[in-house]
């Protein structure tokens, strides 16, 4: 992106286009063309600018979009975003009946919420879509494997009201370790027998349980949608779904984290960097200041760890990250000027300056990395 582009902006955030299009392409090609996609769009679309993400990958076609609360939906709404819409978190009883009137379903997985439902849809000014959660193992969210008779008497004394079973999935545990398939298979035979009870009472809800490892490894569990979250980004889910399949699966990452020069300097041998002068320089060198730091999402614990890449060559962090920012080693890069471009965080997975690169470094999960980069941030769509 030249100057003239990036006008104002210290720091942005690249969106790459043609990557989400090809990350996209890659997951239909791993389900039936009638198994719906669900692209999961919580929290800011894992970084990557909520409203925006989901107008770019409309584009593609999906069947829904996946949030965390009812917030995230209406802002969804507020832009004119038609998208079939589900909750997957928790929802305040006083939020309910705005997800009726904006056409946004939710998720149901206690019995406290259920009954909020059946006894306040008179209520409700449109009929509510509902997908019940039910725990097969993850024992987080959902209802219990013995409380199916309860939910279906619940569901079947009210389901000609103005609320509709419209959905029933479950979450896996454990689907990241193609190693270790048992405690995955577990949990996809006991949702079968939700399904299956769901059915016997006329009831036919789309039935959903992979995420992105789930349907990379497991195709048996990809039932009638897919949900979809952090490979559409270009990230693999775990180190070990990126071992078992990378000579299959081509993801491309989505987001490059870029900023400028401010500031150059020339010390001396010896000269002790930043806070608390935790870093000294073992000769004379060049240091350089980027304007972002621990707020902007830049992790603190890549202080005289972290690099970045100018002109093409990583330069090392040097000495304590603070707030807003950072020091970096520019003493190989010839011809430097304030204003030169920076890459913070760079798409080639391989380089330590991308975002699997800093979370093998911190033993962090890329998921935590990328979520955290500050919403503020101005995202380019490019």
């Amino acid at each position: 992106m030249n100057k003239l582009q990036r006008k104002g902006l210290r720091t942005w955030i690249e969106i790459d286009r043609k990557a989400i299009a090809h990350n996209l392409s890659v997951f239909q090609s791993l389900i039936n063309k009638k198994t719906k996609l669900m692209a999961v769009i919580k929290s800011n679309a894992y970084g990557h600018s909520l409203i925006d993400f989901a107008r770019e990958i409309s584009k593609s076609g999906v069947d829904f979009f996946g949030v965390d609360s009812i917030v995230e939906g209406l802002a969804l709404r507020k832009e004119g975003i038609k998208t079939p819409i589900l909750v997957l978190g928790y929802t305040l009883p006083e939020m309910v009946a705005l997800a009726a009137d904006n056409n946004i379903s939710l998720s149901v997985s206690t019995f406290e919420s259920l009954e909020y439902v059946v006894a306040n849809q008179k209520h409700f000014t449109k009929s509510l879509n509902i997908h019940i959660k039910v725990d097969t193992g993850m024992h987080r969210q959902g209802f219990l494997m013995e409380d199916r008779k309860k939910v279906l008497k619940i569901i079947d004394s009210h389901k000609n009201y103005n609320f509709n079973v419209a959905g029933i999935f479950t979450h896996f545990a454990s689907a990241k370790n193609p190693a270790f398939p048992k405690d995955t298979e577990m949990q996809m035979q006991d949702f079968k027998l939700w399904v299956a009870d769901f059915k016997r009472k006329g009831l036919n809800p789309i039935a959903h349980a992979a995420a992105t490892a789930g349907t990379m490894l497991f195709p048996d569990s990809h039932f009638d949608m897919v949900r979809v979250g952090i490979g559409l980004y270009g990230l693999w889910p775990a180190r070990e779904v990126k071992a078992a399949l990378q000579d299959k699966i081509s993801l491309k990452p989505v987001l490059a984290w870029k900023s400028i020069i401010t500031e150059i300097k020339k010390q001396p041998k010896g000269s002790r960097i930043g806070y608390d002068l935790t870093e000294s320089l073992p000769d004379a060198g060049v240091v350089a200041i980027v304007p972002v730091g621990y707020w902007h999402g830049y992790p603190r614990a890549l202080s005289s760890l972290g690099k970045m890449l100018v002109d093409g060559k990583e330069c090392k962090v040097l000495g304590r990250i603070s707030m807003d920012m950072i020091c970096i080693d520019v003493t190989k890069i010839k011809n430097l000027a304030v204003g030169d471009e920076v890459t913070v965080i760079g798409k080639d997975s391989d380089s330590p300056c991308s975002m699997e690169g800093i979370s093998n470094i911190l033993d962090l999960s890329w998921y935590e990395t990328v979520t955290r980069l500050n919403p503020l941030i101005k995202r380019i769509y490019l």
